[in-house]
């Protein structure tokens, strides 16, 4: 008998998280002691992983001597057919007690941050322990000094880009607002102004799109660092996908843990946002935070009070940032959805006449502040000179090109099944309640899907009639539409009606 076995792939996909699979009657579990849930130590010639186990019961797919891994855990281990690997318990994470002591409210150090996330970075930490740290550093947990040091532990576990001392732009939305997509307008606006704008951005964690995955209807962007500069420095921006870049890599862990727990944590959020852009180079930052009894921000007050922590952060890592607060009563646009927010965007950048004027007017005023914030920038006219960028078609050729240089361009699509959503009664659009026709859009598909979504077809402010088309569902089967339109007619509330316009 060996103490080793055969690894073979499982073809699961779990994510960053590694996990490992063994049989119920695997001669090591017994003798290690080893059951579900435990935490093992996989080694293999120079390389080792921890990984959490999961026991497959006899009879199933996997055989007594073989141990199967996930995705993520065959690629860290750079596994190949017929490798054989070494299994024993790991070393008791340092982190665990400092964890520990948050939860019980005492005040961490620079140092602490450092030990929790290169055990993170090692997965030495199991989920339960990513999930007792991030809920002891939920809602307001984490004061300004912490909050520093954990941005500044962030941006240090990855790589930093080095743009030589120039001046580069970037920006960032707070989000909860459904179809707000003013990035991709925003890069190309500010980079044909010959500014630098290398935007990094994530998929949806509980959105029906991220930016990434607007953008990656219509170019690749799963790039990495050579790949980024080579686009930045031939057109000046770029919007890629930022889990495919060594940039903040703690922070994917985090917000895996984040997404199931939907916790709020101002400390965590500012260190999410600023580590990422500390590390792609970023000098001057501007942070666009929408505000709305359905947003992600629902009031002035809490706006201020995440606006005075990026700030201080900012400052304190030598960040210049700069906000932006915006309407986020309503979600922007006529597409919530990948290829319906990228039809949008599109638009936009063309100067369709239907083209959404809400998102148009947005995008303006981000890329105008963001002018205005480059060093040598004469007085207001940053607005003016967006203006110009976009209206001259500086701004689309420019997009055309940032696509063009990280793989190619490629129109959106449309899905096949669609269905209208009538109103109930004649009345003014009072309220869309952003939650709930997220959350509509997410149940026709998006973002797995990448053309389906929801296409509003009124918006707040208009009158309409009996029976008149409120909203489209769009979606890939003939399933996901009926599942969506069903939970749409139980939440009639999604849009509101009124009989006068107040």
């Amino acid at each position: 008998m060996t103490d080793t076995l055969a690894l073979v792939p499982s073809g699961i996909d779990t994510y960053r998280q590694p996990i490992i699979y063994m049989h119920e009657d695997c001669h090591i579990c017994r003798s290690e002691g080893f059951a579900a849930e435990t935490r093992i130590r996989v080694d293999l010639r120079d390389r080792w992983i921890i990984a959490t186990l999961n026991v497959v019961a006899r009879g199933a797919w996997l055989a007594v001597e073989e141990a199967a891994l996930s995705v993520s855990a065959w690629q860290a281990l750079k596994a190949q057919a017929g490798d054989r690997a070494g299994f024993s318990h790991p070393e008791p994470p340092v982190s665990s007690s400092i964890i520990r002591a948050k939860v019980y409210g005492e005040r961490l150090r620079r140092k602490d941050f450092a030990a929790i996330i290169r055990d993170t970075l090692d997965n030495r930490l199991s989920d339960l322990d990513l999930a007792a740290f991030i809920t002891a550093s939920a809602g307001d947990r984490l004061d300004d000094g912490e909050t520093v040091a954990l941005t500044r532990e962030m941006q240090a576990a990855g790589e930093t880009l080095d743009w030589s001392g120039q001046t580069v732009l970037d920006k960032h939305c707070v989000g909860g607002l459904p179809g707000n997509r003013t990035t991709p307008i925003v890069v190309a606006i500010v980079a044909a102004a010959g500014h630098l704008i290398p935007k990094t951005s994530s998929r949806a964690i509980t959105s029906p799109a991220g930016t990434a995955d607007t953008m990656e209807v219509m170019a690749p962007v799963a790039l990495d660092a050579a790949a980024l500069r080579k686009v930045v420095e031939a057109e000046g921006g770029c919007v890629v996908w930022g889990g495919g870049l060594n940039l903040s890599p703690a922070d994917d862990h985090f917000i895996r843990i984040e997404r199931p727990l939907d916790f709020d944590s101002v400390g965590q959020l500012v260190a999410s946002v600023l580590s990422k852009k500390a590390a792609v180079g970023a000098t001057d930052v501007l942070i666009d935070v929408p505000v709305g009894p359905t947003a992600k921000v629902r009031s002035a007050q809490a706006a201020a009070a995440l606006g005075s922590r990026l700030s201080a952060v900012g400052q304190a890592i030598g960040l210049r940032v700069a906000l932006h607060e915006s309407d986020g009563t309503a979600p922007v646009g006529r597409g919530i959805g990948p290829a319906l927010e990228a039809a949008d965007v599109l638009a936009v950048l063309r100067r369709a006449p239907a083209a959404p004027t809400d998102l148009h007017e947005r995008a303006l005023d981000l890329a105008g502040r963001l002018l205005d914030l480059a060093p040598g920038a004469s007085g207001k006219t940053g607005r003016a000179r967006a203006e110009k960028m976009l209206d001259s078609g500086a701004a689309e050729a420019k997009f055309l090109a940032i696509c063009a240089a990280q793989g190619g361009f490629r129109e959106p699509g449309e899905a096949p099944r669609r269905t209208e959503m009538l109103a109930s009664a004649a009345g003014y659009i009072t309220a869309i309640d952003n939650r709930l026709i997220a959350r509509i859009a997410k149940l026709a598909g998006a973002p797995r899907q990448q053309r389906a979504g929801v296409r509003l077809l009124v918006r707040v402010g208009e009158r309409v009639e009996k029976s008149q088309p409120l909203y489209e569902i769009h979606a890939e089967t003939t399933g996901e539409l009926a599942y969506a339109r069903a939970y749409a007619e139980a939440h009639v509330r999604a849009l509101k009606l009124s009989e006068d316009t107040a």
